[in-house]
Order: C-alpha cells, then sequence, then structure tokens
C-alpha cells in the first residue's frame, strides 16, 4: 500500500510539474497572440508612413516640374505674343503702303507723281515690315520637358520588405557566468555585412528552461552593440541581518515589521547565557562565512540599529558605477523608506535626518505624506505613490534618483559628492517589504539621465 501510495505521489509531482509547462506554454502562446496583434499593428503603420512619405515626396516632385513646365509655356508665350503683335501691326503698315502704291500708280496728274512717289519709297524703306526678322524668337518644341518614369517603375516595383537577418548563435563555450556578470559571445551562421549592430534582450529566472507563467519580471533591452560580445554586470547584495534592527526581520531581500522581535531575541539571548553560550551573532554557529565579493559592514555584533532606527543596510558597498535596483512594500505600511547611507551611519540615526544618509520617505500614520530627505531636510513629492520604487545609483556622477518602477517616471533626484562607500538603506515601521536585486539599469533610466531630467528635478536644498 505505502509502495502505491508513493508511486502516486511521484505521479502528481509529475502532472503537477507537466501542468505547469502546459500553463507556461499557454501563457506564452497568448502572449505571442498579443505580440503577433501589436507587432502587425506597428509594422502596418510603419509601412503607411512610409508609402506615405514616398507620395509625398512624389506629389512635392510633381508640383516642382509642373511649375517649371508652366514658367516655360508662359515665356514662351510671352515672347510669341509679343512676335506676333510686332509682326500684325507690321503687316498692316506694309498693307497701306501698298494701298498707296497703287493708288499714286493709277493716278491722272502726273505732275504730282514724282513727290508722291518719293514719299511712298521713303515709307517702304522705313517700313517695320523690311526690318523685322521672320524667324520665331523661340520654338514650339517642348521635348526638354518630356519625362520617363520607366527606370523608377522599375525601382518602385522592386520594392519589398526588408530581409531578415540570420539569427545570432550564441557560443555556449566562450560565454561565462562568474562574479555577478554574465559574458555573452555570439556569431553569425552567414556573414552578413549590412548589419549594422545587435539588439540585446534578457530578463531575470530563477527557473531553468522556458519562462515561467508565475514569473513577471520585465523584459529587459540594451541596443546598440556593435560587436558580437556583451558583458551583463549586476549589482547583487542582500539585506545585512546582523546589524538591522531588532524589531525587523529580514530573510535575505525580504524584511517583515515584527513588534516582539527584540523581546524575544532578549529571552533567547537570557537563556544562551544561562547555559554559558554567548548571545553576539559574531559566535553563532549559524552566522556563515561571508563571500570575498562582499565587503563587511564595518559594526561589531552588538552595533545594532535601536530605538526608533528601524533600519537594515545592504550587505554589498557601492564604490563606483551605475547601479540599480528596486524595492517592493506593503502600501499598509506605516512608514517605509528606501536610500543609501554611508557605513558611518550611527545606530541610533534615522534615514534622511543626517548627511550620512538620503532617502524617499512615505508615511501613512496620522498624516500621509510622500516626501525627499536629507541631511534633516525634506521635500514634498508631488506625485502618487507607487508601491514598486526603483533606485538608480551613479557614484562617480554623485546623483541618485528614485523611479516609479512600473511606469519609470522620475520621482526625485539627489545630486551630491559622495566622499564614501555607499550602502543600500531601508527603513520599515509596522509593514514589511521585498527588494529586487540583480537588475540592469534599465534603458528609459539612461535615456532620461542623458537627456537631463534628471538634473531638472534636483533640489538643491536637499544636496
Amino acid at each position: 500500500m505505502e509502495d502505491q501510495r508513493e508511486a502516486l505521489r511521484k505521479i502528481i509531482t509529475t502532472l503537477a510539474v507537466k501542468n505547469e509547462e502546459i500553463q507556461s506554454f499557454i501563457y506564452s502562446l497568448k502572449q505571442m497572440l498579443l505580440n503577433v496583434e501589436a507587432n502587425s499593428t506597428k509594422v502596418q503603420e510603419d509601412l503607411e508612413v512610409e508609402f506615405q512619405s514616398l507620395f509625398s515626396l512624389l506629389e512635392e516632385l510633381k508640383e516642382s516640374m509642373l511649375m517649371k513646365i508652366k514658367q516655360d509655356r508662359a515665356s514662351r508665350t510671352y515672347e510669341l505674343q509679343n512676335q506676333l503683335a510686332a509682326c500684325t501691326r507690321a503687316l498692316e503698315s506694309s498693307e497701306e503702303l501698298l494701298e498707296t502704291a497703287n493708288q499714286t500708280l493709277q493716278a491722272t496728274h502726273c505732275e504730282d507723281f514724282p513727290q508722291a512717289a518719293k514719299q511712298i519709297k521713303d515709307g517702304v524703306t522705313m517700313a517695320p515690315a523690311f526690318r523685322l526678322s521672320l524667324k520665331a524668337k523661340v520654338s514650339d518644341n517642348m521635348s526638354h520637358l518630356m519625362v520617363d518614369f520607366a527606370q523608377e517603375r522599375r525601382m518602385l516595383q522592386a520594392i519589398k520588405f526588408l530581409p531578415v537577418p540570420s539569427t545570432p548563435v550564441i557560443d555556449l563555450a566562450e560565454s561565462l557566468v562568474a562574479d555577478n556578470c554574465v559574458t555573452l559571445v555570439w556569431r553569425m551562421p552567414d556573414e552578413d555585412s549590412k548589419i549594422d549592430h545587435y539588439v540585446l534582450e534578457y530578463r531575470r529566472t530563477n527557473f531553468e528552461g522556458p519562462p515561467r507563467l508565475k514569473e513577471d519580471q520585465p523584459w529587459m533591452v540594451i541596443e546598440g552593440i556593435r560587436q558580437t560580445e556583451y558583458i551583463l554586470t549586476a549589482f547583487m547584495f542582500r539585506l545585512d541581518a546582523s546589524t538591522s534592527h531588532q524589531n525587523l526581520r529580514v530573510d535575505e531581500l525580504s524584511v517583515e515589521w515584527d513588534a516582539m522581535g527584540g523581546k524575544v531575541q532578549d529571552i533567547k539571548a537570557r537563556e544562551k547565557d544561562g547555559k554559558g553560550r554567548t548571545a553576539s551573532p559574531v559566535n553563532s554557529p549559524a552566522r556563515g562565512t561571508p563571500s570575498p565579493k562582499r565587503m563587511p559592514s564595518g559594526r561589531g555584533g552588538r552595533d545594532r540599529f535601536t530605538a526608533e532606527s528601524y533600519t537594515v543596510l545592504g550587505d554589498t558597498l557601492i564604490d563606483g558605477g551605475e547601479h540599480y535596483w528596486e524595492v517592493r512594500y506593503e502600501p499598509d505600511s506605516k512608514a517605509f523608506g528606501v536610500g543609501v547611507a554611508y557605513r558611518s551611519l550611527g545606530r541610533f540615526e534615522q534615514l534622511g535626518k543626517t548627511a550620512a544618509s538620503w532617502c524617499l520617505h512615505v508615511n501613512n500614520w496620522l498624516q500621509v505624506s510622500f516626501t525627499a530627505k536629507h541631511a534633516n531636510k525634506v521635500k514634498a513629492l508631488d506625485a502618487p505613490v507607487p508601491d514598486c520604487l526603483g533606485v538608480h545609483c551613479d557614484f562617480h556622477q554623485g546623483l541618485l534618483s528614485f523611479y516609479n518602477a512600473r511606469t519609470k517616471q522620475l520621482l526625485h533626484t539627489f545630486k551630491a559628492k559622495f566622499t564614501q562607500p555607499l550602502l543600500p538603506a531601508f527603513t520599515v515601521w509596522c509593514g514589511s517589504f521585498q527588494v529586487m536585486t540583480g537588475l540592469q539599469v534599465p534603458s528609459s533610466v539612461r535615456c532620461l539621465q542623458k537627456r537631463g531630467s534628471a538634473t531638472s528635478s534636483s533640489n538643491t536644498s536637499l544636496t
């Protein structure tokens, strides 16, 4: 019977895993359907725009060429009309002289004939008809303005969609994962001289294989990669439980307020002291060996945050470069803060109330407020309070920016000259939060920083 139960449990586990895989695949198919709809709409709109630009260009060329034809026609018409008018006047004058000459020739008064003949001769000499050119000043041939779009028509008929390059192949032998860095190397199956750059898309996952249904990490995009190699670096840290306030229950990257935390630990400490054992975290058998990549906090085992400084710090120093992390906090938390601090932050000091820390603070106790704090100076923020905050620290530029992690709306930027390494810092009272590390700096955040939005959003009174 027990063997059958065990076999049934294995079957249930196998079915559960398979069901999860099928659900994940169904989710992927549904997402692909949405992507097909969105991407087809986009390429259709792009096609409309491109053809509209061609139509506009052709229309402009047509108007320009028609204008040239009209101008040439007007010029030729003007010349020919002037020449026609001159010829008409010359013909009328010549006909008058001809009539006069015929009348003189038929006259019977011989004594007046010499004088009349002389006048007619002088009139003929000065007549416009004999000074007029009988060659048209312009031609009626307009062949120089003819067109032949046979070649252009063939070019238009050859228009088609851009060729899709072959999919790059990741070189697993050359790629490497080590020390919070992923070195990705790829190659093209066929040489393609038309490739200008590569676009890398990735997202974090805690599972092997294809994306799972329950994963909600966003896809990150890195554009403009010119080489066939890229190194992804990520700022990874955990929360330092050994120096956190005793009322904070810390589990690597999550923290929950525990009103009885300090009392319970005091009771346990007295029990251990009664058995002749020390309660110091330094000598505790549960204390692990720190990673060589992580910096010690610089505090003794008894040097916890205490009193009303409900603070916990990250365990990895920031002494250069750009780093980004996100934190989701329980909206019902009575108070919550996120930022950075020097290692020298005192055990009684609260985030934002000394020159050694910078933070955004949410207060839901008595009076709701959303503020930026530094050196005991406060600035109220005119923005909805998000449930997920993104923190971007550019150590060398002296910029600490906070974003709505979902919309990437810039909430506030501190401008400072950091004189010491920094540690991620958090505070919570009657609530909880969870930290996401190992994230790349989002491209939208980089764009905002390049456009100077961070500078315009800073408050010099808090720097």
